[in-house]
């Protein structure tokens, strides 16, 4: 990238972006909210602590903002520092508190792949495979990766969030993901190309993490009954 362009960039976000700009988080189970983004720039995204935009004079940076008072953006930078660059994840070229510059990722998610009917080759599942093993050997920890986080482009995979990777508790969500992948989708929906509505989506991702929650309370109860008869004996 372009040095020249990132700093003109930057200046731009000194001048024009931080001094205008109004961000609030008001819950953190909520998206946060841009209440005001001064012009020419453009919002994206949220997420529940942060907002990220870009200008139209630049389409291949966006910048990722947290809103005031909410964590995550030192264990973020850290992950960009420690994947470093790699054609399946983003890259940080610029920080500073609460303020990342990033390289922009185009694609479409395979949760909105699976809505518009798109054909996710196996190529697609075997990039972020290869992409997380990379993070991995960068002392990384994929963490809750899943259809609204990767993306696919141009019949490859891509890894679009990758805040909670130093996270070390074990998540399955990638080979759940996977596991349908090869037993459901390929070669049902596969070859069929057929567009399943948002709302079957949602209660499919609900139906999921409501089993995964009662799965888990169920593991640590037996856990518990476990160390309790052996602190007994």
């Amino acid at each position: 990238m372009d040095q020249s362009h990132i700093q003109s960039l930057i200046a731009s976000i000194q001048e024009e972006l931080i001094p205008q700009l109004v961000l609030e988080s008001v819950h953190p189970h909520n998206p946060a909210e841009v209440r005001y983004l001064p012009a020419p720039w453009q919002l994206l995204g949220t997420g529940n602590y942060a907002a990220v935009v870009y200008h139209p004079e630049y389409p291949d940076l966006v910048v990722k903002i947290y809103a005031p008072g909410r964590p995550g953006f030192e264990e973020e930078l850290e992950v960009y520092q420690r994947l470093g660059s790699h054609p399946a994840f983003s890259e940080c070229f610029y920080a500073q508190e609460g303020l990342l510059v990033l390289k922009r990722l185009y694609g479409v998610t395979l949760y909105d792949c699976l809505h518009r009917g798109l054909r996710i080759p196996p190529q697609v599942i075997k990039d972020i495979d290869s992409a997380l093993d990379y993070a991995q050997s960068r002392g990384l920890y994929p963490h809750d990766v899943h259809g609204k986080n990767v993306m696919m482009s141009e019949g490859r995979g891509l890894v679009v969030d990758i805040s909670d990777f130093l996270h070390q508790e074990k998540c399955s969500k990638w080979d759940d993901l996977k596991k349908a992948y090869y037993l459901l989708y390929l070669p049902i929906l596969y070859p069929l190309r057929l567009r399943v509505p948002y709302s079957f989506l949602n209660k499919v991702r609900k139906t999921y993490r409501f089993v995964t929650s009662f799965a888990g309370n169920v593991f640590k109860f037996i856990n518990k009954l476990i160390r309790r008869k052996s602190c007994k004996n």
